[in-house]
């Protein structure tokens, strides 16, 4: 039997950025996330490294913003890494309040630590140590606080093993309304209607 729902909003995708999405909208709407497997198993956890942000006060949103367009040859937008590298911090501490543990090392240079005993290091491209990360599996410990965050939100609905197969159109075509969605493990079509849908499948 084909199933209907309904949400404010449907997310495709369950990485970083779908959960992300998530969080912020259903602090407004009824959300659904779809993942086309578990949701842990996409491929926000098998980042490494960490995230650049401006964390310290030595160094400069204008030095990032100018490292990033040097690194970048020319191929950059330069109002989107305006607003990348503004919103930084704030993203950094968003993460922090919904759980993300980076990494905080006492045995580094007193230097190497910014406000609040978080570890930074520099990587290629940067001019200053910005990389703020939780050891070397950042992408597993953001993944793992946003799915924590989502999975006990009263407006978040989780839907594992669903893949999105096509888009659903209102009658003239002129709007996307939702999403036909193959549920994998009873092997059905659903139909997902929302007043927005979001792809976030990377």
């Amino acid at each position: 039997m084909t199933l209907k729902h309904d949400f404010d909003v449907l997310v495709i995708g369950s990485g970083a950025a779908g959960l992300t999405l998530a969080l912020q909208m259903a602090q407004y709407a009824k959300v659904a996330v779809l993942s086309k497997r578990k949701i842990s198993s996409g491929s926000t956890s098998w980042a490494q490294g960490g995230i650049a942000a401006v964390l310290d006060d030595r160094d400069s949103t204008k030095d990032h913003i100018d490292d990033t367009l040097d690194a970048g040859a020319g191929l950059c937008d330069y109002d989107v890494v305006k607003f990348v590298v503004d919103q930084g911090k704030n993203t950094i501490n968003w993460l922090i309040e919904n759980g993300v543990n980076f990494t905080r090392d006492n045995q580094h240079r007193k230097d190497d630590l910014v406000a609040g005993g978080y570890h930074l290091t520099k990587e290629g491209g940067h001019s200053f140590r910005r990389i703020i990360h939780s050891a070397d599996s950042t992408g597993k410990e953001v993944q793992k606080s946003l799915e924590n965050q989502v999975e006990t939100h009263s407006n978040i609905t989780l839907f594992e093993n669903h893949m999105a197969v096509d888009l659903l159109n209102n009658k003239n075509r002129s709007k996307c309304v939702g999403a036909y969605v193959l549920d994998t493990k009873r092997g059905k079509i659903d139909m997902f209607r929302a007043k927005a849908t979001v792809l976030a499948t990377g």
